[in-house]
This record gives structure tokens, sequence and C-alpha cells, in this order.
């Protein structure tokens, strides 16, 4: 090969080097092809996100705007569903295929606008969280932590009531073995409902803080449970409750007595009054009969054990704020008779526990009942294994 062949050979490389080198630097800077974006995840499924005022800016400006329907709307402004959610707000109720008797609202979201007593003017399920919220919950456990208090300080200034007299050693029977069972048996019940009320009502403010969210869920679920069962036995001795001691809750004459004077708890002396005295009689006519048919119905109504009725939220929601009224006000009532009958009064307790009290005692704290017996109207052993066991002796018989 001649020299200037090679030259021409050089030179030929290096344009070709050159060439290269140029092509590399515009692959660098110059802009990648535009490439397709990833679908979103909405946009995969079918459904594209859009702005509706983009779409159709000027659809607002028609003057039947506000009054168009779904299918209406979607036609100048696709996805904007504002009026059917303007009916869902409304109350409303669409189309669905559940059975009216078994799902009556199924087709209805938000519940129409009422007022109910305590809450503002907003749809029932608002209204219902209102009065729960900010009356039930609130004054309920105020009223009684004030009971409570007032009972403290009522001990505390006076104490037990004590027996002015000696015990004479000779008993009478107050209360059948069949009135202690009904009475114990609602009693019991009464304290279950009681305590797991007011766990799942007041457990979130002071007991949730300590134990925490997964205990406090476990505790509550049991309660409610407890709740459940116990309602359907309150239920039935209430009943039996009622039936037993009805003759001896009669109103008399000498309750008007009782009542004027305040029973003589700030007294030396009691008034006298016959087996059960006006403030016994009230806690039975009103607290056991009265508020005791309030709860029991209501409670029914809530475990949807009522046949026939149409369990529609607006339902369960009354039902609700009457149960939780009526509970805290029996509840009140009780706390009285509670501590009337355990540490407010000597002898009290034994008198349910054992069913008899001394002389002394039916003297001093129920004397037309003592007369009654001492002249021989009612009898001073009343229970059929008293009587078979010769009973003890009477107050006649040692007068």
């Amino acid at each position: 090969m001649n020299r200037s062949s090679v030259n021409h050979s050089l030179q030929l490389f290096a344009a070709g080097l050159l060439l290269g080198a140029a092509m590399c630097v515009n692959a660098q800077t110059a802009a990648p092809p535009a490439m397709p974006a990833a679908p979103a995840s909405a946009e995969a499924a079918g459904v594209k996100s859009a702005n509706i005022f983009s779409i159709a800016p000027d659809a607002s400006a028609d003057p039947q705007y506000a009054d168009q329907n779904n299918g209406e709307r979607g036609k100048v402004q696709p996805g904007n569903n504002a009026p059917m959610w303007r009916q869902v707000g409304a109350g409303v109720t669409g189309y669905s295929s559940l059975p009216v008797t078994q799902a009556p609202e199924a087709g209805n979201l938000i519940q129409p606008f009422v007022q109910y007593p305590g809450a503002k003017l907003t749809n029932a399920g608002e209204a219902w969280r209102q009065v729960r919220n900010n009356w039930i919950i609130p004054y309920g456990g105020s009223l009684l932590l004030i009971v409570a208090l007032a009972i403290a300080l009522f001990y505390y200034g006076k104490g037990t009531i004590q027996l002015h007299g000696a015990p004479t050693g000779r008993k009478i029977e107050r209360f059948t073995p069949l009135e202690r069972s009904a009475h114990w048996t609602n009693a019991i019940a009464f304290v279950c409902l009681a305590v797991s009320g007011l766990v799942m009502a007041f457990g979130k403010f002071f007991i949730q803080p300590v134990i925490g969210s997964a205990l406090f869920g476990w505790l509550t679920y049991i309660l409610k449970n407890v709740h459940n069962f116990a309602g359907p036995l309150f239920a039935v001795s209430l009943i039996i409750v009622f039936v037993t001691f009805l003759k001896d809750n009669l109103p008399s004459k000498e309750d008007f007595t009782w009542i004027i004077h305040g029973g003589g708890l700030l007294s030396e002396h009691e008034v006298p009054s016959h087996r059960f005295n006006a403030g016994e009689k009230i806690v039975f006519w009103f607290g056991v009969l009265g508020l005791g048919l309030i709860v029991v119905a209501s409670g029914l109504v809530l475990d949807k054990l009522v046949p026939g009725l149409i369990y529609e939220r607006s339902t369960m929601q009354m039902a609700n704020m009457v149960h939780g009224v009526a509970t805290v006000l029996m509840m009140v009532m009780f706390m009285g008779h509670i501590y009337m009958g355990t540490v407010g009064m000597e002898g009290a307790y034994s008198a349910m526990k054992e069913g008899y009290v001394d002389e002394t005692w039916a003297k001093e704290h129920h004397e037309l009942w003592y007369n009654d017996i001492k002249a021989g109207k009612i009898p001073a052993q009343r229970s059929i294994e008293a009587n078979a066991q010769g009973g003890t002796a009477s107050p006649s018989a040692s007068a």
C-alpha cells in the first residue's frame, strides 16, 4: 500500500469517530420521546376523574341549574352527582331489593330532619347523638353522683339508725322464703344491669383510659351479654315482686302523715306505719312498677323482642333515649332504697337475709304493723316452714 492510500484511510477513520461522537452528544442533550403515562388505578377500572367545572364551566349559569335532577346534571356536567346527594341528605328513600318487612329503611341512607327534645333541628341520627351526648350522659351521670354524695353526707351526719330499746329476743317473720327469693332475684338482676349499664355508658371516661381500648372492648362485650341475659330475668322477677308485695303496698291514710313528717328520719322517733311505710310504697309504685315497666318495655324494643314491631332507626333511637332516662331515675330511687336496707338502718339487711326481725325493731320502725300482729290481725309467723316448726313466740303471746 502506498503512502497516499494510508493517509486516505486514516482520514476516513477520523471522520467516522467524529460523526459517532456527535451522534452521542445529540442523543444525550435531546429530549427523550414521550412515553405513555401509567394508567391510574381508577382509570384502569374504567373510571376517569375530571373537574366538573372544567368540563362545563358555564353550566351553573342556567336558571334551572339548582332544580336539575341527577340525570339532567349528568348531561351538562358528567360526574356531578350533587342532586343525588342532596336528596340523600334530605332523607329521600331510594330503591332497594330487600323486603320492606325485614329492612324497611334499606333504601334510606340519611334520616329526615327532626327535633328531639334537647336537640337542634337536624337529621334524626344527629339529633339522637346530641340528646345522648349532651343531656343523658352528662346530666344523668351528674345526678347519680349528686345522689351518691347526698347519701354519703346523710350517713356521715346521722349514721346508722339504731334501735332505741333493747332487743327482746322474740322474733317476727317479716319476709317469707318466697318473698325473699323474689326480692333477691330481682335485686341481683338489677345490680347486674346497673353495673353493666354504667360501664357501657360512662366507662370510656374513667375505665378505658386506665385499662386501654383493647381490654375495655372485651369488658364491654362481656357486660353487654350479661346485660342482655339479666334483662329478661329482671322483667320476670319484677312481675313476681309486684304481685307478691302488692297487698301491703296499697296506700293508706297514715301514709300522708308519714310524708308530711318526712318519716321522722331527722327526729328521734319514726312516724308509725304499717308493714311498709310511705317511702317504701313510693319506691314500689314509681320505681318498681312505673319506671320498671318503662325500662323493661324499652329494653325489649332495643333487643328486638317485641313481636310485630317494625324496628326502624327512629324506633330504636327513641327507645334508647327513654331507656337511658328511665334507668338513671330508677337507679337514683333504688340507691336510697339500698342504703336504707343495708347500712342505713340496723336490722334491715338481716330482715331480708334471714326473714325475721326483733319485736323492738318492728315496734320502732313499723308500729302499726306491730300493733296488728299483737292484736292477732296478722300472724307473726306466715310461712309454711315456720308454722310447721312451731315458729317463735308471737307478740300477742308475750304481751
